[in-house]
C-alpha cells in the first residue's frame, strides 16, 4: 500500500488568500486528501478543490473509487476533476460515503451521478453512489474498509480503517471527538493519519495536545498529523515530536508492505 499525501492543509489552505507563501515548501499546504495505491486498486479519500493540481504534482493517473469523509466544500468541491480519471479509466468510478453525506453530494452535484455517455466523450464526471454503514466492513479490490463515526463539531465525519492484508491504515481528518463505539477502529494501526488543526483548542477540530493524547491511547506504530493550519511549522513540529509521530507535507509518500 502506497499512500500519497495530496494535501494536508485546512479549509482555506496554507497560505490562505492574502497570506505569505513560506520559504519552506513543507509549510505550504493544499486541502486535505490522500491517494492510496494497492497492487490492483487505487483509492482516493475526498475530492479536494485542489484535486487537479494535486494529481499533476504527484503523477496520479488512476482512481478506482472515492471514499468521502463528509460533504464540506474543502473535501468535496474538486469533484468535477473526476472526469479526467473517467477518461483515463474509460469507465465510471465508485463513490462511497454514509447516507447523509451521499444524499448531500448527489443533490448538490446531480450531474456527476447521471448515466455516462462515453460516446460523447467524458465531458462530465461519472460516479456510482454507494451508501455505507458505520462499523460495517466492505471490500473494494484488495482492500477491506471499515468506516467509523467521528464528531466534527455540530456535524459528523467518517473515518476509515483500511486493510490490504499487509498493514492497516487509519485516516481521521476533521474530527473533534470520537464516540466510544468508534474506538475499536482506532486501535493498533500501523499508520494513523490524524487531524491536528493548531496548538490551541478549536471548536470542530482536534488540537495538538489532544491529538498527542489520542496517539498515546490508541498506539499506532506511526502517526502523521494532517489538516494543519498556518501556525503549525513543519520544522518546529519535527524537532519536538517523538520519533513515531511526524507532521505531513504535501507530496509525502508513506508505504505499507
Amino acid at each position: 500500500m502506497k499512500i500519497t499525501i495530496l494535501g494536508c492543509g485546512p479549509s482555506a489552505g496554507v497560505p490562505h488568500v492574502g497570506g505569505k507563501i513560506s520559504d519552506n515548501p513543507k509549510n505550504n499546504r493544499l486541502r486535505a486528501s490522500i491517494h492510496i495505491e494497492g497492487k490492483r486498486s487505487h483509492l482516493l479519500i475526498d475530492t479536494s478543490p485542489d484535486l487537479r493540481q494535486q494529481a499533476l504534482a504527484n503523477n496520479i493517473t488512476k482512481i478506482d473509487a472515492v471514499l468521502y469523509t463528509h460533504a464540506h466544500a474543502d473535501h468535496l468541491h474538486g469533484i468535477d476533476d473526476i472526469k479526467s480519471f473517467n477518461y483515463l479509466k474509460q469507465g465510471q468510478i465508485d463513490a462511497f460515503g454514509d447516507a447523509k453525506t451521499m444524499e448531500e453530494i448527489t443533490s448538490r452535484f446531480t450531474y456527476c451521478f447521471k448515466p455516462p455517455k462515453p460516446e460523447f466523450g467524458w465531458f462530465r464526471p461519472s460516479l456510482r453512489a454507494h451508501n455505507i454503514e458505520m462499523l460495517h466492513e466492505f471490500e473494494f479490490g484488495e482492500f477491506k474498509i471499515l468506516p467509523f463515526m467521528q464528531n466534527h463539531g455540530s456535524v459528523h465525519s467518517v473515518g476509515y480503517r483500511i486493510n490490504n492484508g499487509g498493514g492497516i491504515l487509519v485516516y481521521s481528518t476533521d474530527v473533534k471527538t470520537f464516540p466510544p463505539e468508534s474506538h475499536v477502529a482506532l486501535r493498533n494501526a500501523d499508520i494513523w493519519i490524524i487531524d491536528c488543526l493548531r496548538r490551541e483548542t478549536a471548536p470542530t477540530h482536534s488540537h495538538l495536545e489532544q491529538t498527542l493524547e489520542w496517539i498515546a491511547e490508541f498506539k499506532p506504530k506511526q502517526a502523521y498529523l494532517t489538516h494543519m493550519g498556518a501556525h503549525l511549522d513543519y520544522n518546529e513540529l519535527l524537532r519536538e515530536l517523538p520519533q513515531n509521530i511526524q507532521p505531513c507535507y504535501d507530496g509525502m509518500i508513506v508505504e505499507l508492505k
